[in-house]
């Protein structure tokens, strides 16, 4: 199977697991060890000054403030993992998706956005989403998945309750007349 690194995964109707009934998910690795991404959809009650004030951060950020934390998934809820335009070259554990996505899982990328340094677009997300090998491709074979090509618009210009949709309007697919009811021909 084709890698399925920087593709967004669309959770079908009939997806019914709480943690990704509902959800797109950006997938930033993706080898024979497994799949490992973030839901991007899901903003959380916390807003990113609340998160630095918890984490002591101090810093004055107001043009991000208000900006929500998203839930990234069931795996490692308390690690921060931020999705990210541009280089992973100047922050610690980081890795590069695209030529212009990387996903940041180090203390220095929120210092440096509680200081109102670091990159202008980016997305943050407490937790992450895995598979382990062989597991999603069982699950899409399932039908509970769509897989189209990642967009960094859709991440970083869609509002998240619109992401979803516009994922699935770049397939030609409009989830919401889709039948709950899986079938396999």
């Amino acid at each position: 199977m084709q890698s399925l690194k920087n593709h967004f995964l669309l959770a079908m109707p009939q997806l019914e697991d709480p943690n990704f009934a509902g959800s797109l998910s950006y997938l930033c690795d993706y080898d024979d060890n497994g799949t490992m991404g973030v839901i991007v959809n899901r903003p959380m009650e916390i807003t990113l000054d609340a998160l630095f004030d918890q984490l002591e951060l101090g810093g004055d950020m107001p043009h991000h403030a208000e900006a929500p934390v998203y839930f990234g998934g069931p795996v490692h809820k308390d690690r921060g993992f931020i999705l990210h335009r541009g280089s992973s070259a100047d922050w610690d554990s980081s890795i590069q998706v695209t030529e212009d996505i990387a996903l940041t899982t180090s203390l220095d990328m929120l210092k440096a956005l509680a200081e109102g340094r670091g990159p202008s677009q980016f997305l943050v997300c407490l937790g992450c989403a895995g598979w382990e090998a062989g597991q999603l491709e069982d699950e899409l074979k399932e039908n509970s998945w769509l897989t189209v090509e990642g967009n960094a618009d859709i991440l970083f210009s869609v509002p998240p309750e619109q992401r979803l949709q516009a994922a699935a309007g770049a397939l030609g697919v409009d989830l919401t007349l889709m039948s709950r009811e899986a079938g396999h021909s």
